[in-house]
C-alpha cells in the first residue's frame, strides 16, 4: 500500500511539472548532460570532478533535511531528464522515493557513492543493542549494508548515511563519483582523472588542518541534535553525545541523562544544526555550561564545513 501510494505520487508530482514546464512555453535549446545528487556535499565533490562536462542538479534544497523531503513536480521533471542519479546511500529521502524514481526513469543509471565504505550503526540499532547513549567508536561498530526501507522519517536501514562527514567518507565518495563519470563519458575519463586528483589534493589539506586543530584534544566528547558526525566521531576518536533517538525528541528523563554524561565527559560544545527544533539543545547548553554551536554538515562547501566543525570542537577547549 505504501509503496503504491508513492507511485501514484510520483506520476502526480511528474504530470505537474511537466505541464507547468508546457505553461512558461519556453522549449529548452540542446539539452545538457544533467546529473542528480541528493545533497550539496555530493554536488561539491561532483561539480569539480565533472567540470563543464556535466551539470549537476541537487534534489535536496539547502536548508531541508533530507531525512524528511519531498521533491516538487519540477525536480521530478529534472531528475527524469537526468542521465545518471548519483545516491549519497541510505539516507531518508533516497529510502522514500529512490524506487518509485528508479521504476518511472528506466534510463536513469544508479550510482551509490556510499559503495565501498565500511557503514555504522544508525541510532536505532545502537539503543537495541543496549547502549546508554549513541556513542561514535569505531570499534563498536561492524560493517552493515544499506536496505530498502518503506518508513520515511529517520529510518536508514539499520546504518547511519552521513558517510561524507569524514575524511574517508569524502574520499570514497570522491572515488564513486569519479567512477560513475567515468562509466557516462569514457571519452572524457583522462579530465575526470585530472580533476579528481585535485579534488584529492583538497581532501588531503582538509584532513590536514583537521589533524591539527584535534590532535591536542582533552576532552573529546560533543553534543549534537541530529547525530549527523558518527563516521567524523569514529575517525578522530571523539564521542558523540545525541539528542535526538531515532527522529524522535528526548523525555525529560533522557535529558537528565544526557546532561549528567555531559558534564561527567567535560563536554564543552553543543552543536545545534538549521534542519531541526534547537529548544532542547539550548536548555543542554545552559545546564551544562557548554558552547552552543550552529554547524551545517549539509553545506555545499565541504572542506570549510568540516574545518569549521574541528575549529569548534577545538575552541571548546577554552576555558
Amino acid at each position: 500500500m505504501f509503496n503504491r501510494m508513492r507511485h501514484y505520487t510520483y506520476y502526480f508530482l511528474a504530470l505537474v511539472g511537466l505541464l507547468c514546464l508546457a505553461a512558461c512555453g519556453g522549449k529548452r535549446q540542446k539539452a545538457e548532460r544533467i546529473i542528480s545528487v541528493t545533497i550539496e556535499p555530493q554536488r561539491y565533490f561532483a561539480e569539480r570532478i565533472a567540470g563543464e562536462h556535466f551539470a549537476i542538479h541537487c534534489v535536496v534544497p539547502a536548508g531541508q533535511s533530507p531525512e524528511t523531503y519531498d521533491p516538487t513536480p519540477q525536480q521530478m521533471v529534472q531528475i527524469g531528464e537526468s542521465e545518471a542519479y548519483l545516491r549519497i546511500g541510505s539516507i531518508g529521502f533516497e529510502l522514500a522515493w529512490m524506487e518509485a524514481i528508479k521504476q518511472n526513469n528506466p534510463h536513469l543509471q544508479i550510482f551509490d557513492l556510499s559503495e565501498g565504505m565500511p557503514l555504522l550503526k544508525g541510532e536505532e540499532e545502537e539503543a537495541e543493542e543496549g547502549h546508554e547513549h549513541e556513542h561514535a567508536h569505531a570499534h563498536d561498530h561492524a560493517p552493515e549494508a544499506a536496505t530498502e526501507a518503506e518508513h520515511h522519517h529517520h529510518h536508514h536501514g539499520g546504518v547511519d548515511p552521513h558517510i561524507w562527514s569524514s575524511i574517508h567518507g569524502a574520499r570514497i565518495v570522491a572515488q564513486n563519483t569519479l567512477a560513475a563519470l567515468q562509466a557516462l563519458d569514457p571519452a572524457n575519463a583522462d579530465t575526470y582523472t585530472a580533476n579528481y586528483q585535485q579534488v584529492v589534493a583538497l581532501i588531503d589539506s582538509t584532513e590536514a588542518v583537521i589533524n591539527t586543530l584535534l590532535k591536542p584534544l582533552a576532552h573529546r566528547s560533543f553534543i549534537i541534535y541530529h547525530p549527523a558526525l558518527t563516521y567524523m566521531a569514529a575517525e578522530y576518536e571523539l564521542e558523540q553525545l545525541c539528542i535526538e533517538m531515532d527522529g524522535k525528541e528526548p523525555s525529560p528523563a533522557q535529558l537528565k541523562s544526557l546532561v549528567e554524561t555531559a558534564q561527567a565527559h567535560h563536554t564543552k560544545v553543543v552543536f545545534v544544526q538549521q534542519e531541526f527544533d534547537q529548544k532542547n539543545a539550548e536548555l543542554i547548553a545552559k545546564e551544562t555550561g557548554c558552547q552552543l554551536t550552529p554547524i551545517n554538515p549539509l553545506a555545499y562547501d565541504w572542506s570549510r564545513e568540516m574545518i569549521r566543525i574541528a575549529k569548534a570542537l577545538a575552541d571548546g577547549e577554552v576555558d
